[in-house]
């Protein structure tokens, strides 16, 4: 009962973060939605910033199953297809859950910063992330794409890459220089994305898709790739 009730809290706070916005999901205005008092969710949750990051936790739990169910539907071995499926995929969630996706990508609300990694949150986060990096993986062992010697690196991200490797790969040898295109690439997917969702390509585009698109076709051959356009529907 205890699990359901969770569950309950989290689908209404998602409702009416979807319905109002973020501002609006209050202690206050979910107990209304279910008939409780206000007081009554601190016995599922300590806090309000605890509630909020179990929503994060269960969007980004939304977010990872849709980009899974994506890849699915590619050849085990079309690499270049899973690139472009998953960036896809990726971009057309974000425009199906654009509130959602501001909770997750945009200005943190009070509360929302980094937790322990235990944190529901947190967890969800690193399996969304591990969708990515893990598909980067797999491309970088089976075509390695040129990378820069660790050597080359600016000094100040030199140490930022290693520390960032060491919590994500630990006990690994991948040279620096994946972990910085992989984070490059990730850069411009999830930034292009932003920019779209935000409404910060309104002022020169009203159908962002083929710079989205051109995008992808720059990004493929750093990772030698192949590109292709999507199939028109």
């Amino acid at each position: 009962m205890r699990a359901a009730t969770v569950q309950e809290i989290t689908a209404t706070a998602r409702r009416i973060l979807v319905e109002q916005g973020p501002d609006a999901v209050t202690l206050r205005a979910i107990a209304r939605e279910m008939g409780m008092t206000a007081p009554g969710l601190y016995r599922y949750f300590d806090s309000h910033a605890g509630l909020l990051r179990h929503v994060v936790g269960d969007v980004f739990g939304d977010l990872t199953a849709d980009l899974h169910k994506a890849l699915a539907t590619v050849p085990e071995g079309d690499v270049s297809g899973k690139f472009l499926t998953v960036a896809r995929a990726f971009r057309r969630w974000a425009f199906a859950h654009r509130r959602e996706y501001g909770l997750l990508f945009g200005s943190p609300l009070p509360g929302l910063g980094h937790r322990h990694e235990n944190d529901f949150a947190e967890q969800s986060a690193q399996q969304f992330g591990w969708v990515f990096l893990s598909l980067f993986l797999e491309l970088w062992k089976k075509a390695p794409f040129p990378v820069p010697p660790d050597e080359d690196i600016d000094p100040r991200l030199r140490e930022q890459l290693r520390r960032y490797r060491d919590h994500v790969l630990p006990d690994t040898d991948l040279p620096l220089g994946v972990i910085q295109v992989f984070l490059q690439c990730w850069v411009r997917l999830q930034g292009a994305v932003s920019l779209e969702i935000f409404g910060h390509l309104d002022f020169a585009l009203d159908d962002p898709e083929p710079m989205f698109e051109l995008m992808l076709s720059d990004m493929a051959p750093i990772l030698g790739l192949s590109y292709s356009p999507p199939q028109s529907e």
